[in-house]
């Protein structure tokens, strides 16, 4: 399963408040993932049941409480919570419904949701597992890969450093390839030394 960052962090909160429902007795939990078609901006459904109107109260109080001090997050709106009998939560991307069991009987919201995918907390927690692991394999995926496409850099980087070691050694050798200059002619510091060396070797010559 495939989910994007904001979905993900949608079910990481359904998960949080789910665990709160059952931390509190709540009874016949369940989580209905909401077709997308048919569920208007909502994501997701958490139903659960009280034996009465406080333990319904407590649950929802420890579900806002818990996405307060954990996730930093508050309901936009909630509904019945003096009454007691159908308290609801409705975080946006998802809304948590806490029935009295016959209140919950009546309206039967998941026989209403038939397109919707039920799912227990257990089976919800490993579909979320599941895709968190596939999310790091694919991360430790592209993280391999990128290193593996440095190495070829690295090592063109050390060739290009024993080519720029053997420059000085190739320049050395073509120096002493070169052939070696002729002597220069001696230079005289006057025109009469010039003279004087000119007449002894005409001299010579003789």
């Amino acid at each position: 399963m495939t989910i994007t960052q904001g979905h993900e962090q949608t079910r990481i909160l359904v998960q949080a408040a789910a665990q709160a429902c059952e931390e509190k007795k709540g009874q016949d939990t369940r989580i209905l993932e909401l077709d997308p078609v048919d569920s208007g901006l909502a994501d997701f459904f958490l139903i659960t049941s009280a034996l009465n109107d406080r333990q319904a109260q407590t649950i929802a109080d420890e579900i806002e409480l818990r996405l307060k001090r954990e996730r930093g997050v508050l309901p936009a709106s909630v509904e019945g919570r003096r009454k007691g009998d159908w308290i609801l939560l409705d975080y946006v991307d998802f809304v948590v419904h806490v029935f009295l069991a016959e209140r919950r009987a009546f309206y039967d919201i998941e026989r209403l949701r038939k397109s919707a995918r039920p799912l227990t907390p257990a089976e919800f927690d490993e579909e979320l597992k599941h895709a968190l692991a596939e999310k790091t394999r694919a991360a430790r995926g592209k993280a391999t890969g990128l290193k593996g496409r440095t190495k070829p850099a690295a090592g063109a980087a050390k060739t290009s450093a024993r080519a720029s070691k053997a420059k000085p050694a190739a320049a050395r050798s073509a120096k002493a390839a070169k052939p070696a200059r002729k002597p220069a002619q001696k230079k005289f510091s006057t025109p009469a030394a010039a003279k004087k060396a000119a007449k002894k070797k005409s001299a010579a010559r003789k």
